[in-house]
């Protein structure tokens, strides 16, 4: 039996060591990136092979704060209270250790109190901190009041009391703010380290195997890591100021690793800092990245059925009344969509990674209902799958994907794929022979279960034709993880984007992450890349991101107020600060995927342009009214929308048709046909503009690894700077209806339609420009 033991020091993991050469396994324990574990107030409990996939190798575990560690059933518990914000844990392996940083919770307890008037007698709570679904806060009657309490960590929350199930203010909080929608929530604020007193550290310079970078607050302590070691002291150096990191010399064997650092003072922790490394040297040039370099991704999204249709020979459209035209199968297919990466229209627009609508089988009747026009829907979209491993005939053959991705491999491209897990037809076999593997139907109260998003959104179905798996159950799980390895091990596919992901329980993503890891990463060395889909809370959303999880996922709340600020209808304050958040919680390199639209929601620039309006269905818009652009001033707000998403930390992504500004209202007028050719003057203008500024970010790496500073915002303006060593970025976003003026530094290059003269730069009205240094 394996015997557990907390070692007091980490010096031994230095001990043997020349200071610059360090003790490594030809064999990582830890495979990726090791995020860090966010310490709770006494008890901290992680399954510990998120992080060692083999954990018989572990001979014992140390830490250098005031812990006890111990690992039972799988489980990696960290008992004692932080008293500084962070510190490092060590899984050793016949003397040779593999870290991962340890950081102290910022949540603190916010008390939430109701007063009665009367007989009131159910109440609840939904915000931000709860995904907005009431039934996950409800308050106890405790003497005369109704109260409970939160974990929440430093920022702002609009939350509104739910009484009887009616909707309230707090009556007890006086702080309240619109909704954007016509009403007011209630607003609370928690406090947190004065961001003028944290450490905020830059990248400064480099020469040979040594690294200066610089902080603008004294620091206490740092910790640094080459891939999942820990730096020796005798590798950091801290002089005021300014630190100094020596790269080992281990790094020279490996073609791509990183250092990563943070730091505390006595105020709070620091942003992250990323620095890649070419052999033993720091990267200095975009032209050392390749499409492994996940910072560096480009998604670009599309359906296939409506992309490009390469083999009309497998259009196989139901033609029947019952399914009006918008909903039926256009013709587009794996072959169109190859035809496209060997015409070179990706890699011309300059993106690096395509993302696939699903393409496993789905059934060939038609199913649903909407009302107005009233119709039925065909399977064009994929996400109806009744096999999860045979491609769909009408998109084409297992040969003409494998065509797909090797010669999307052979561009430098990755193929992501959307891959369906948690719910299936009803005539998928699995569904047909294993009835008792999905949730049920009907609710003990004998209410439909469907739609039921937030409140039972582990069990809820799409529609009564769609049985969800219960995917809480291993026997469940296994075929469904393996399902999803086929596609991995049979085409070589780069990865996954997750459809659902909330909607699927935390050991289907953690079975999947530890086969993916055992039968990829570390069979073949080559990494496996996994974003999800979660519209929800940020605690939601990151409650699925990890070492042992997934990579990333889709920040909706970014995307939303982006939308909402450069349409019009909200600000680029509110933007600034919805930043900031994501920031807080994913990272200041996070992976997170920052669309410009996507299958579910209208088009963007038809919200710009004001033929949609944010309060009405979009849906039915879509089905009822021709949709087309009012005002080509919606071609600008579009740019600038992209080039927000270019600007950010994160993984841009393109969705099909937003390169040039195709219109639309929600599903499915927002799946329309693809345009290549025949396009007017607005729209490739647009689509000129986009290709720009993905040049822009594939040749800047301060736009890829780059630190971020928010210099300056309004109402009606953003001023962004991104930094890596001596290359810097500066976007500025302009949202008025009058010329901007920014003082800048001089010797930058704008490269839109803003003007640089001096010390200033002018952005017309409704643009944006990305201003760079070298």
């Amino acid at each position: 039996m394996k015997k557990w033991f907390l070692v007091g020091s980490i010096l031994a993991l230095f001990a043997a060591c020349e200071p610059n050469i360090l003790s490594t396994h030809e064999a990582s324990l830890i495979l990726g990136k090791a995020t860090p574990i966010k310490l709770d107030l006494d008890v901290t409990e992680i399954p510990i092979s998120d992080y060692v996939v083999d954990k018989s190798r572990v001979d014992s575990i140390s830490t250098d704060g005031p812990f006890t560690v111990s690992v039972k059933n799988n489980f990696l518990s960290i008992a004692g209270k932080p008293q500084k914000p962070l510190y490092n844990l060590t899984f050793w392996s016949e003397g040779i250790g593999e870290s991962v940083l340890l950081e102290r919770t910022k949540k603190t307890m916010y008390s939430f109190v109701y007063e009665p008037n009367g007989n009131e007698r159910e109440v609840k709570i939904k915000g931000d901190f709860n995904a907005w679904n009431p039934n996950n806060t409800v308050l106890d009657k405790k003497g005369n009041n109704y109260s409970t309490y939160e974990m929440l960590s430093p920022g702002t929350y609009q939350y509104l009391m739910v009484v009887d199930g009616r909707e309230l203010l707090d009556a007890l909080n006086p702080d309240s703010t619109s909704n954007g929608m016509g009403g007011w929530n209630s607003v609370i604020t928690i406090s947190g380290p004065d961001p003028d007193k944290t450490p905020s550290i830059k990248t400064d310079s480099y020469r040979g195997n040594k690294i200066t970078l610089k902080s603008n607050n004294p620091l206490e302590k740092v910790y640094a890591y080459w891939e999942n070691t820990l730096l020796p002291e005798e590798g950091i150096s801290i002089k005021g100021e300014t630190i100094r990191v020596i790269i080992p010399e281990n790094a020279g064997s490996k073609d791509r690793s990183t250092i990563r650092l943070w730091a505390y003072n006595s105020e709070g922790v620091s942003n992250d800092v990323l620095i890649p490394l070419e052999k033993d040297k720091v990267l200095s040039s975009p032209t050392q990245l390749s499409r492994k370099d996940y910072e560096s991704m480009i998604m670009y999204f599309l359906m296939v059925d409506r992309f490009n249709n390469g083999n009309t020979e497998n259009d196989q459209p139901l033609n029947i009344p019952e399914v009006h035209p918008k909903a039926d199968y256009f013709g587009g297919d794996l072959s169109g969509v190859t035809q496209k990466i060997e015409e070179g229209y990706f890699t011309d627009l300059g993106v690096n990674t395509v993302w696939l609508s699903p393409i496993t089988q789905n059934p060939e009747g038609a199913y649903g209902k909407y009302p107005e026009p009233e119709t039925s829907f065909s399977a064009y979209h994929g996400y109806w799958p009744i096999s999860n491993v045979q491609v769909d005939h009408r998109f084409g053959t297992a040969n003409e994907f494998q065509s797909l991705v090797d010669k999307a491999h052979d561009s430098g491209m990755n193929v992501l794929l959307d891959y369906v897990a948690n719910h299936v037809h009803e005539d998928h076999p699995i569904y047909q022979q294993n009835p008792d593997w999905a949730t049920d139907l009907y609710l003990p109260d004998g209410s439909l279960n469907t739609e039921r998003w937030d409140d039972h959104r582990l069990t809820t179905w799409f529609d009564t034709f769609m049985p969800t798996l219960d995917l809480s159950r291993m026997e469940t799980v296994d075929p469904m993880t393996d399902s999803a390895m086929f596609w991995l091990t049979q085409y070589g596919i780069d990865g996954f984007r997750h459809d659902a992901t909330k909607h699927i329980p935390e050991i289907f993503w953690r079975t999947l992450t530890n086969k993916v890891k055992k039968q990829v990463v570390a069979e073949t060395g080559q990494p496996v890349f996994q974003i999800g889909e979660t519209y929800g809370s940020h605690e939601l959303i990151k409650s699925y991101i990890g070492t042992g999880m997934l990579d990333a996922q889709f920040d909706f709340n970014m995307y939303d107020r982006a939308v909402s600020a450069f349409a019009g209808a909200g600000s680029l304050s509110d933007l600034a600060s919805s930043l900031r958040e994501s920031i807080k919680y994913y990272g200041d390199h996070n992976l997170m995927g920052y669309i410009t639209g996507n299958q579910d929601r209208p088009r963007f620039i038809s919200y710009a342009d004001g033929s949609l309006d944010f309060g009405e269905d979009t849906k039915h818009a879509g089905w009822n009214r021709e949709i087309s652009i009012r005002d080509t001033a919606a071609y600008r707000k579009l740019s600038s929308l992209t080039a927000y998403m270019m600007s950010i930390p994160g993984i841009p992504c393109i969705y099909y048709g937003d390169e040039y500004g195709s219109p639309g209202g929600n599903d499915p007028d927002n799946r329309r046909q693809m345009q290549f050719d025949e396009l007017d003057k607005h729209q490739m203008a647009t689509r000129e503009r986009t290709k720009k500024m993905i040049q822009i970010r594939n040749s800047n790496l301060a736009l890829i690894y780059g630190d971020i500073q928010i210099l300056e915002h309004g109402e009606h303006h953003l001023v962004m700077q991104r930094a890596y060593f001596g290359n810097k970025v500066i976007s500025i976003f302009n949202t008025s209806d009058q010329t901007l003026k920014v003082e800048v530094p001089s010797n930058g290059q704008a490269n839109f339609n803003g003007s640089l003269k001096g010390g200033s730069a002018s952005i017309p009205p409704y643009s944006f420009e990305m201003i760079t240094y070298n």
